[in-house]
């Protein structure tokens, strides 16, 4: 297709957050046309995304919709390209942000009123880093879009955030950056690595990620290399999962952030990182994948177990909703690294669902705080008696998160547990306490909110969910069951670039085992013909 849909779909956000610029009027009108003009923008692209999904060839194992342009030249022979593309894997992350952006407008209609057009320009900028993350094939390309969403949800937290905003925006910057730069260092490694290797002339290397994979595949990085430069890109997307112990930044963000911006955070950033191991580690490193898949194992049990534990312990509902996704983004680390197609799309569609899941849970947490302007756990009780479509909804989206069948939560869950099964059953045994764990502090939280007698003063005149609430509700229902009840419409569009993904990994595993494996397979077979 010649039509730049992706160059679109980024770029479209960035054109309406330079429009919101030299919008000029008296404040109330300033804020009411950005408002307007920023759902507008985010509506149209999410159709274009829509678009895409429905001109998405699903028999492909390729990139598809790739635009490629050259940018310029830099002294040594490298030429800087902007180029695009999505497959399988990444289609569904790019419908996931156009879709949450104007949920997330929606969201902060009265929630936010001061800066309101500086708040809309920081949205639209974030959602063209979002979309531009999981578009681009170009390292540099991937680097600039992956580092610029920390410059607009920086400005989110610590400008519209709580009491604490600053520290918690500082740390969340801090903390991924620090990631970030050592990833930057392994973007230089590889491109001398490459150059090295004199596949693409004379000194000259590729920062294409489509052509790096492919070099993997056919002549592949020396295994220490490898391990050093896995471990970079490992520090960087650990941090933006989060992964154990390097989480700590998510629950202050979660707590000081605005509702929409906890949303964006747990919807789309955090899946970043579950991104960058399915498109860079697993592909480009599999020795170094392979050797450090214990380390993982690890690091997500314990981030299972040991969050679930402490979500329990919370008073803050935003604080128990935060430990929540890092136990659930803990299973989707263990099932990217069992390179099993069951485990790997197990974990793509536990990161889509809970994008939706997460995201909603804090849309309802948004709702009350919006009303009573607290989050603990006590201040409420008994809200079925005067909010029962509220309570009706809280509990469609926390039997999701508990991964009730019939729900998306099920889904992932199960398909991730299959494939650490194949892997390993001590991981997959400890892996299943979560679901236990996931349950406890879920119906805790439920119970003492929703049930029980309306006895607090406060609460007597608490108002149910409005038109607009419900309309931002809407789509996240549908998805929620959607995704439930037929989740082969998701499964079968990552079902090509899955299988290719893992076949590739497993190729490049059994071609670069040492010889010493396979001697010692051969040695029971040359005793028992001896006998």
């Amino acid at each position: 297709m010649s039509f730049p849909i992706l160059f679109l779909l980024w770029f479209l956000p960035l054109v309406g957050a330079l429009f919101l610029i030299f919008v000029r009027g008296n404040e109330t009108e300033v804020a009411r046309n950005a408002r307007n003009f920023t759902l507008f923008t985010s509506l149209i692209v999410f159709a274009l995304s829509l678009f895409l999904w429905f001109n998405f060839d699903e028999s492909a194992t390729g990139f598809q919709f790739q635009e490629r342009v050259g940018w310029f030249s830099l002294p040594g022979g490298y030429k800087l390209t902007y180029h695009v593309g999505v497959d399988g894997i990444s289609i569904f992350f790019v419908l996931l942000a156009t879709l949450l952006t104007p949920i997330c407008i929606l969201a902060s209609w009265r929630a936010i009123q001061d800066r309101v057009r500086e708040y809309m320009i920081a949205f639209l900028v974030l959602e063209t880093f979002m979309i531009g993350t999981f578009c681009a094939l170009d390292l540099v390309t991937f680097y600039v879009f992956f580092e610029g969403v920390l410059i607009p949800m920086f400005l989110i937290i610590g400008v519209w955030g709580g009491k604490r905003r600053v520290y918690s925006a500082f740390k969340f910057f801090l903390y991924t950056l620090t990631g970030s730069v050592l990833m930057l260092l392994a973007i230089f490694a590889i491109y001398y690595a490459t150059a090295a290797s004199g596949q693409f002339g004379k000194g000259t290397g590729t920062t294409d990620i489509p052509t790096i994979i492919e070099f993997a595949k056919t002549h592949g990085f020396d295994p220490e290399f490898q391990r050093w430069v896995w471990l970079a890109f490992f520090a960087s997307f650990a941090i933006k999962v989060p992964m154990w112990p390097v989480h700590t930044w998510l629950p202050d963000a979660h707590v000081e952030a605005p509702t929409a911006g906890s949303v964006i955070l747990a919807g789309v950033l955090l899946k970043m990182g579950g991104y960058g191991f399915l498109r860079f580690s697993l592909p480009m490193f599999p020795d170094a994948s392979e050797f450090f898949t214990p380390l993982v194992y690890s690091l997500s049990v314990v981030a299972v177990i040991y969050t679930s534990l402490v979500a329990l312990a919370q008073e803050d509902m935003k604080k128990l909703i935060a430990y929540s996704s890092v136990a659930h983004m803990g299973f989707v680390t263990i099932g990217i690294f069992t390179a099993t197609v069951q485990g790997v799309q197990g974990a793509i569609f536990q990161m889509l669902s809970h994008g939706v899941v997460s995201a909603a849970l804090f849309l309802l947490v948004g709702v009350i705080y919006d009303r009573q302007h607290s989050r603990e756990i006590d201040h409420y009780g008994g809200l079925v008696n005067r909010m029962p479509v509220y309570a009706g909804v809280f509990m469609l989206f926390m039997l999701a998160s508990v991964g009730l069948p019939g729900t998306s939560g099920f889904v992932g869950e199960f398909l991730v547990l299959i494939g650490a099964f194949k892997a390993n059953t001590w991981v997959a045994a400890f892996a299943a306490t979560g679901l236990i764990l996931g349950a406890a502090y879920m119906l805790y939280l439920y119970r003492r909110v929703i049930f029980g007698k309306l006895e607090k003063p406060h609460l007597q005149d608490i108002l149910d969910l409005s038109l607009r609430e419900k309309l931002v509700f809407a789509p996240l229902i549908i998805l929620v069951l959607w995704m439930g009840i037929y989740p082969s419409s998701f499964l079968k569009p990552i079902d090509k670039s899955v299988a290719n993904l893992v076949a590739n990994y497993q190729a490049a595993i059994a071609k670069r085992a040492p010889k010493k494996t396979a001697l010692k397979l051969a040695a029971p077979k040359i005793s028992s013909g001896a006998k």
